[in-house]
């Protein structure tokens, strides 16, 4: 999780062209060195400083993660997807279940769902407090890590309690979630919001305000909302561009049809707009928990479910928002106690893909900005 200012390596570096003048240079960053957001390989194509090209090379994590699910059972095959984007696995896992409870047209009680919704919110929360802190460690500020971290631990512990796990939590069932809520769950998390309210106006003081940054953001990395939506890319990085692509608005799941807040829009598609609706998003995710955390209804949280379960024949999708874009669960199912395919549509594909039209013209320095904005888990684009 720990991740350095990113370094360009300069042990690969072969000329492409006879002329030193005016030829145009390939260089390697990674796959080994952990400053590329994961195990990521990039052949940077240069003319001097300038980006001429950009071609990631995937595969070096790759564990076939939808292959291995077509062996295990429903209720197994869920917490396989925590592995992917780790930094979302409640949402991941909530994707899973959700695909599952439609093919067995199961009715998810009252608590559960709010329960579930609660805890995607503070995964978000806590995934973009590592992405900010990253992020600004990646252009030289190393404090905001500090900070972003000071408040993570404290979703992290309240995780912890319920839950028995702070990063990959396996809480999420089909019929709703494991365990009910700890005792001191409601507590901690009004504390927590409590002091996070507080915190974020010194995210915009320390980082958002800085000139410096400023500089390094604004009018970097472009992607024009017809781009965005040529590319696939969803969450933060579509909304940026001015493209309306919150799932928990256009396609409501669980309780997000009765709660308010605003989806994150900006227009100008550089770094600087994803940095912004990423903050923004922190302010909306706390008024989702500060709108439910009073009023989780009593009862079950978890439906009555057979032991083993079997999904009727048929095709079965279901997606969710995670803390960077669209999360989607398609099933094939032949009746059997386990799928007959499992396809998942990750977020993180979709906007890498963008990268290489989004760093062409740019600076070789600028790339630390571009890419620290996409928001790049590699293993949820490996699988």
């Amino acid at each position: 999780m720990y991740r350095e200012t990113q370094i360009i390596e300069t042990d690969n570096i072969a000329a492409a062209g006879a002329d030193a003048a005016g030829a145009a240079l390939v260089i390697n960053v990674g796959p080994q060195h952990p400053a590329t957001h994961g195990v990521l390989h990039l052949v940077i194509t240069l003319e001097g400083e300038t980006i001429k090209k950009i071609e990631p090379h995937l595969g070096y994590i790759h564990r076939s993660i939808e292959k291995m699910c077509e062996s295990l059972s429903y209720r197994q095959f869920i917490y396989v997807t925590s592995r992917m984007d780790y930094l979302s696995a409640h949402i991941n896992n909530h994707a899973c279940a959700l695909c599952i409870e439609k093919g067995l047209q199961l009715e998810i009680p009252g608590r559960a769902q709010v329960i579930r919704v609660l805890m995607d919110e503070l995964t978000r929360i806590a995934s973009h407090e590592l992405w900010w802190g990253a992020m600004a460690m990646d252009l030289g500020a190393f404090t905001p890590f500090f900070y972003a971290f000071r408040e993570r631990e404290s979703i992290n512990d309240i995780m912890e309690e319920t839950c028995g796990a702070r990063l990959t939590m396996n809480y999420m069932v089909p019929g709703g979630v494991m365990y009910d809520l700890h005792p001191n769950f409601q507590k901690r998390v009004k504390s927590f919001i409590q002091l996070f309210n507080s915190k974020i106006d010194e995210y915009d003081d320390l980082v958002t305000g800085n000139i410096i940054f400023q500089n390094r953001t604004k009018g970097v990395g472009v992607l024009s909302r017809e781009d965005a939506i040529s590319f696939g890319c969803t969450g933060p990085v579509g909304r940026a561009s001015g493209v309306t692509c919150d799932i928990r608005k256009l396609y409501p799941y669980e309780v997000y049809d009765k709660v308010d807040f605003d989806e994150i829009i900006e227009t100008a598609g550089d770094s600087y707009a994803r940095y912004q609706v990423r903050l923004k998003e922190l302010r909306q995710s706390v008024r989702i928990i500060e709108q439910l955390i009073d009023n989780i209804p009593e009862g079950d949280f978890q439906a009555k479910t057979k032991a083993v379960l079997k999904l009727p024949k048929g095709e079965f999708y279901s997606r969710v928002e995670t803390a960077r874009g669209e999360m989607g669960v398609y099933i094939v199912s032949e009746g059997g106690t386990t799928p007959y395919r499992i396809k998942f549509r990750s977020p993180g594909f979709s906007n890498l893909s963008a990268l290489d039209h989004m760093s062409r013209g740019s600076k070789i320095g600028d790339l630390m900005a571009i890419m620290g904005t996409l928001d790049l888990v590699i293993p949820d684009i490996d699988r």
